[in-house]
């Protein structure tokens, strides 16, 4: 199984920008396609989740009413609209599959990761 993420990049505060996930593979048991974040010097944190089978899904509170998660199944990818970017958004952005999203739970209880892509907002 292969997670390959695309679409990061510099913009401006209050721009947009869209990522997308290539999965590859047979993804067995991966119920749920998320995408992460990771900040220089912080901890990876949740950003958003969708059930790929029945497309219900659930954001952190720092990006809900910006961000907007939606997979093609037909096509296999996950794609994370972000829009009115904040310089707090800068980080490295990575696509994970797993049966559930756990909090919590050792990375999230995703079992596959991508190698990530890089978002810088500039102010």
């Amino acid at each position: 199984v292969q997670l390959v993420e695309s679409g990061g990049g510099l913009v401006q505060a209050g721009g947009s920008l869209r990522l997308s996930c290539a999965v590859s593979g047979r993804a067995f048991g991966a119920y749920a396609m998320g995408w992460f974040r990771q900040a220089p010097e912080k901890e990876r944190e949740f950003v958003a989740v969708i059930n790929w089978t029945f497309g219900n899904t659930r954001y952190a509170d720092s990006v809900t009413d910006r961000f907007t998660i939606s997979r093609d199944n037909a096509k296999n990818t996950v794609d994370l609209q972000m829009n009115s970017l904040k310089p707090e958004d800068t980080a490295i952005y990575y696509c994970a599959a797993g049966p559930y999203y756990t909090p919590g739970l050792y990375n999230y209880g995703m079992n596959y990761w991508g190698k990530g892509t890089l978002v810088t907002v500039s102010s």
